[in-house]
Parts: structure tokens; sequence; C-alpha cells
């Protein structure tokens, strides 16, 4: 999980007390009793400039928390909500509505939106679903203005290197890469709002890792809505977004995980009708690559966290800034609140962008 809520309690089958379950909490899922460096430092807050009056609307100070998990895309999702709403009523709920959305996001499930769209004959304009369609104007309009550090136009790529639905693959040669580079990319396609319709040259794989899961998270907050629960934190594979308040009048706290031995103050965020997504080496591994190279980012980036407005955004704009660093003077990093870890020989840097350290306080 890239980020952990720092309300969440460990499930120690051992007793612990109190100071040791906090400790644990705050270091970010990690036993903080081995890394005293961390837990030592006092963390440091981020509030959004301004919180919404809607925050409070509806706050109840004896509404139990409610907490439902499960899994969804590959990976884990969590709710934890403050509401007199039945439980089973919304896991129901909650899982038809991921499950709408893997039928047309994934590109593992060959009956999917997106694999259709993949197996499209060459020239032809493939009218997509609402869900995909959101995603895939979203997903364009990032890569146009991070000039293509982030692009959903790169399956083919993932393919090559075995990071996709095929599997494991051989490291592919420099004359492979340049192939599946001149088959991928979002410049190749064409985009018709009109009519929610993307044009299929032939051959381009949508791959929307990078910003599917941050678009759930956004589609359950919104659900979580319509059921009438307007005090929130919503979680899937690590990104988070988070509506109203606790029950105390807290807001959702959430501290950004750090890679074990970057040893800086936790950085805890109010989670104040905000999302959050880190994208990272640390959590996936050598998988990120960059769309303009073929390859993986040389960079030494091991985490990009965003703070944004939706969790779709967030998703996105991480993904895109863990392969352009240093470069981040494009359209799309302007105001965007965010912290990058960087790997140098004997440890790690932090960078926090300006808008991310104006909301410390």
């Amino acid at each position: 999980m890239a980020e952990r809520d720092a309300d969440r309690q460990p499930r120690d089958p051992a007793p612990r007390d109190a100071a040791a379950d906090e400790l644990f909490d705050h270091a970010g899922g990690h036993d903080a009793l081995t890394l005293p460096p961390r837990i030592a430092l006092t963390p440091r807050i981020a509030l959004p400039a301004e919180i919404d009056p809607a925050a409070f609307v509806g706050h109840d100070r004896t509404a139990p928390i409610v907490e439902l998990c499960g899994e969804t895309m590959g990976t884990t999702w969590r709710v934890l909500f403050a509401a007199r709403v039945p439980p089973p009523v919304v896991r129901g709920r909650i899982e038809a509505r991921l499950a709408e959305l893997v039928a047309q996001l994934s590109n593992w499930d060959r009956a999917s939106a997106l694999s259709r769209f993949n197996d499209a004959p060459a020239n032809s304009w493939v009218a997509l679903p609402p869900d995909l369609a959101r995603v895939v104007e979203e997903g364009l309009a990032i890569a146009a203005v991070s000039d293509g550090a982030f692009d959903p136009a790169v399956g083919v790529l993932v393919n090559l290197w075995g990071f996709g639905p095929a599997g494991p693959q051989p490291p592919p040669t420099p004359v492979q890469v340049t192939a599946a580079l001149e088959r991928s990319g979002f410049a190749r396609m064409g985009w018709r709002p009109a009519d929610a319709s993307l044009f299929q040259p032939g051959g381009v794989q949508l791959d929307l890792s990078g910003i599917a899961k941050g678009y759930a998270v956004d589609a359950i907050v919104d659900l979580l809505a319509t059921c009438g629960i307007r005090h929130c934190l919503v979680e899937v594979g690590g990104e988070l977004s988070g509506r109203g308040i606790r029950p105390d009048g807290e807001p959702w706290w959430v501290d950004l995980e750090l890679p074990d031995g970057a040893c800086f103050a936790p950085l805890r965020v109010a989670m104040h009708g905000q999302a959050v997504a880190t994208s990272g080496t640390y959590v996936r591994g050598g998988h990120n690559l960059d769309p303009r190279t073929g390859s993986a980012p040389r960079n030494g980036v091991v985490s990009v966290s965003v703070v944004a407005p939706t969790a779709m955004r967030a998703d996105a704009l991480a993904s895109a800034a863990l392969v352009a660093y240093p470069y981040l003077a494009a359209p799309a990093f302007d105001g965007v609140a965010m912290r990058l870890i960087v790997a140098r020989e004997g440890g790690y840097d932090e960078i926090v962008t300006a808008p991310l350290a104006a909301m410390l306080d």
C-alpha cells in the first residue's frame, strides 16, 4: 500500500501496549520499534488552504466507524465510513460498482471494454462506455500536458517488458523496444468527445494501470455519497480519498509511506476533500516505464506522492512525475502538491514542491 491511514489499527496476534500501537500506525504499517530514526521525528501536518463547509454537513459525533475491505483490480480496497447505514448494503453496492469498473478498465479481462478496443481493427473508431471514456479522456489530457511522461497507450511496451497480462518475458532488445514504441503513444490515437469514441490506428494497446485505481477511488467516494455517506476514507491499491470528518471532529489522517531506510519526519495529510496517490519503485519494483523511451527511468526516483482534488488525477500525475523528474517544467506539474524521494549514494533526498510546502503548518 502506498500510503497508510493513520487510524488503522494493527492486527498483531501478540498483545501490544498503546504506545507501541501508535508507533506502528504512524510508521505506515512497519513496526516502528525497529525504525527508531523515523518514529523519533515529529510529524509534519499538511492541511488544505481552505476547508469546504460541506465537510461538516451531517456530522454525527456518535456515529460508529465502519470498516469494509476486499479485493479488486489485482489489489485490495478498503473503506472507512461514519454513518448509520447497514454495512452489508454498502458492501454490496461497492462490490457491484468495482465489478463494473473491472469490466470496462481491465486489460487482464479479455472481455473488458478496454480489451475490445485493443483488439479493434485498424483505422476504426470505437465507442467507449462511460467509465472507460472518462479515464481515457483524462489520461489523454494529462499525456498532452506532461509531454508524454504519462501515456495511456503503452500496453505494447508493458507486455514487452513482462509487466502485463502476458506475464514475465525475457529482457527486450533495443530493436524490440524501438518496434514497440512505433506501435505505442497517445498521439497515434484520436478522441471524439461528442460521441466518446477513440480512434484505433491499429496495434495500439491501452494500459490504464497508472490511473485506473485512482478513478476507482473517486467512483467509490461518489457511490458512498448516493448511499447518504458523507464522511469516509476510501483506498484502492494505496490510492486514497477522504470526505467529511471523523466522528471525533478530526480529519481522516493519512501518512505518506516512506521506503525503508528513508528517515524523514512523517508527512501527515488531512484528507478534507483531498486525494493522495503514490507511485514508486519501492512498491512495484522496477515496473515503471518511461513512455517516451520505452525503458525504465534512470533518475533515482523511488517514490512520488501527489495530493490533488481527485484520486484519478493524483494517480496519473504521480506516475508522470516518477519518470519526468528532474524535468518538471511541463504544464502538468504546475501548482501540484508533490513529495519525491530520490535515491542518492548512501541514502535518500526528499523534495517537497512549493504547493505542498505551503500546506505544512
